[in-house]
């Protein structure tokens, strides 16, 4: 008897171009995982930077705010120097405000001798501009703008806040 002929064997196994295909779609997607990942990370420090600069300008804006209106009066309203304002507190008590080495490094606005900014955010641009009204009946008015920018973050990540607010004073 004849040995009949051996039929096609089934293999069971994969090919060549099967592993290659897989290994290429896991691939992809690890480059699409990742870029996605790296994005929501940049995206999250860049909003940090922007709280810390905006929480810092919010809160000497405030401060500032604050004690000019209530004060008796400006001192100088030539605004010979715009990075400077001195006022007279509502007790009568000589006192300031003003942007410490504005545009350079270590940059901060300060009340009298103390730190009013962080650290963690460099003062880019700050200006005191007051103007004083005509008559006697309408008080000085005193304009504030404010550029700041992220001193800790650079590049993609880094933030900045201008802010500019007008202050009449009460009294």
């Amino acid at each position: 008897m004849k040995e009949p002929y051996l039929s096609k064997q089934n293999t069971a196994g994969i090919s060549l171009i099967e592993i290659l295909v897989v290994i290429t779609i896991f691939a992809v997607l690890g480059v699409i995982v990742s870029s996605s990942l790296i994005l929501t990370i940049q995206g999250t420090k860049k909003s940090e930077a922007l709280i810390r600069v905006r929480e810092n300008v919010n809160y000497s804006l405030g401060v500032i705010e604050r004690n000019i209106r209530n004060a008796s009066s400006i001192v100088d309203c030539t605004n010979a120097d715009t990075t400077k304002i001195t006022y007279l507190n509502q007790n009568g008590v000589v006192s300031s405000f003003s942007c410490i080495n504005a545009g350079g490094a270590n940059s901060y606005i300060a009340s009298g001798s103390a730190r009013l900014t962080s650290d963690a955010i460099s003062i880019v641009n700050c200006s005191f501009t007051c103007s004083a009204s005509v008559d006697l009946s309408n008080p000085p008015l005193v304009t504030i703008d404010i550029l700041a920018r992220d001193a800790v973050s650079s590049g993609v990540q880094s933030s900045s806040v201008n802010a500019q607010t007008k202050i009449y004073l009460r009294n």
